[in-house]
Parts: C-alpha cells; structure tokens; sequence
C-alpha cells in the first residue's frame, strides 16, 4: 500500500481530537495544517493571532506557519498588535 503526502491546505480525515482554543473545547482532525486554515476550522477570525501554550509560554504563530495536531494541544487568539513602540 502506497502512503499518501499530507495536504495542509486538506489535512486527511483522520481521527478526530480534541485542542482548546480561548479555554473552549474543539474537535478537528489530527494532522498537519497551515495555521490560517486551522484558524478557520476552530472559529478564530482572520483577522486575530494564534498562540500555542507550551509548557505555560504562548508560542506565536503565523498565520503561513505549518502546525502539527496530534491532540491535546492549548491555543489562545488575541487582537493583532502593532510592531511600533
């Protein structure tokens, strides 16, 4: 049997996990993803920043980044902000 390359753009229809965003809950599938799709998939609006926490540090993540979903994982989204200070 051949294997098959992981598509971020459609990851496979895997098992289905559970990851939390902005401390609720989610169901997607395990696989590879660019962010912005799976930004879309857990209902986080374009125009907002995706963090992973690992091990208590908010990890940020572009939006043409790719991320691996094995289950489990912990994000939180906030209001893009300005590079100027």
């Amino acid at each position: 049997m051949q294997e098959t390359q992981h598509d971020p753009e459609h990851p496979q229809t895997g098992p289905i996990v559970k990851v939390t965003v902005d401390t609720q809950p989610k169901e997607v599938h395990r696989g590879d993803y660019i962010v912005s799709v799976f930004k879309k998939n857990v209902g986080v609006s374009a125009d907002r920043e995706l963090d992973e926490v690992v091990g208590g540090e908010f990890k940020p993540l572009q939006d043409d980044a790719h991320i691996v979903i094995k289950g489990g994982e912990v994000f939180v989204s906030h209001v893009r902000t300005g590079g100027s200070s």
